[in-house]
């Protein structure tokens, strides 16, 4: 099945995600939901709750409730959005200004916490301790992940190892709840609600890093945001680290400056483009994120072959289809 198949199949029980993540936001605060009107009104594919119902779907799960928890998922999403907007100064979301740019850091920020708790509160109706669990954990790990990236920011130093710890918690370990959950939904066997955590943290790893290499070759009407952004924010991505392994001292010594100074002139970005081309960067990069996506997908085998279990694998597929 094709991606865009998939998202049409699902539009229904999409579109119900939105009215109850609008419930989400309602409060007799009016500024509360006037900014969920605002960010509903931005768009977005709403990709972390289709997981939870493509997983749901897999183990045969179809109750009304699913819904509600995909849009609990989605909350936690948009509460760390709205954080992450602020910490990183961003101007714009998906081409619309950034709730903080409209209403200040400060209700912003407020209202990203309104949002987790909400959302958590209501998962707490669920009886479910399996789920509460899933997305406890997701929560406390996507908070770790952003204050190690803000202590790795402009880092040239940064390992492998710690950047991929900062995108797993960026968007694997939601993802991976998502997924989780559809399973625990079902009364599934731990064997097959691991699979489908696990599925879910690799695929929302090659997700993450696919977003972090189109964010020097997309083109920019497609990536919704300015190239090279991540570089002028200090923030450095698995490209960058390839090419602090293999380029030589000196283009080294050329790459930590550009970082020092956050590529604050086109020079620098346009540099750093050539190096990527001398040392395939971006390519050697790619075959990290389809390594990761190929793995996710064996991570499926557990499950009998089913078109359901044939649409998470085009999921997984779908992080290394968007455009560059």
């Amino acid at each position: 099945m094709k991606t865009k198949d998939i998202f049409t199949h699902y539009a229904k029980e999409l579109k119900t995600v939105d009215q109850q993540l609008m419930d989400i936001f309602s409060s007799n605060v009016f500024l509360i939901p006037v900014i969920g009107k605002h960010i509903l009104g931005s768009g977005g594919k709403r990709i972390r709750p289709l997981f939870l119902l493509l997983s749901a779907d897999l183990c045969g799960y179809k109750e009304t409730s699913r819904t509600m928890l995909a849009a609990i998922i989605e909350a936690i999403h948009t509460a760390s959005l709205l954080h992450d907007d602020v910490i990183d100064g961003a101007e714009t979301r998906r081409g619309n200004p950034a709730a903080h740019a409209i209403w200040g850091n400060q209700v912003v920020i407020l209202v990203g916490d309104f949002l987790y708790s909400k959302a958590l509160k209501i998962a707490v109706s669920q009886r479910k301790q399996r789920i509460m669990e899933a997305l406890s954990e997701a929560t406390t790990r996507m908070t770790e992940g952003e204050i190690l990236q803000l202590y790795k920011i402009g880092d040239p130093g940064i390992t492998r190892e710690e950047y991929f710890e900062i995108i797993a918690a960026k968007t694997g370990v939601l993802i991976s709840a998502a997924c989780r959950i559809g399973a625990i939904l079902a009364n599934q066997p731990e064997d097959k609600e691991i699979a489908l955590a696990r599925f879910g943290m690799k695929t929302g790893i090659a997700f993450q890093l696919a977003d972090d290499i189109l964010d020097y070759v997309a083109k920019q009407d497609d990536l919704g945001k300015k190239l090279g952004k991540d570089l002028e924010e200090g923030k450095i991505t698995m490209p960058l680290i390839y090419l602090l392994k293999t380029a030589s001292d000196s283009e080294q010594d050329d790459i930590r400056h550009i970082i020092k100074e956050k590529a604050k002139n086109k020079n620098g970005h346009n540099r750093i483009m050539e190096l990527f081309s001398k040392y395939n960067a971006i390519d050697e990069s790619l075959k990290i994120a389809r390594t990761l996506a190929e793995e996710a997908k064996a991570e499926l085998n557990v499950f009998p072959a089913s078109d359901k279990k044939d649409t998470l694998i085009a999921m997984a597929d779908y992080a290394m289809q968007r455009k560059e």
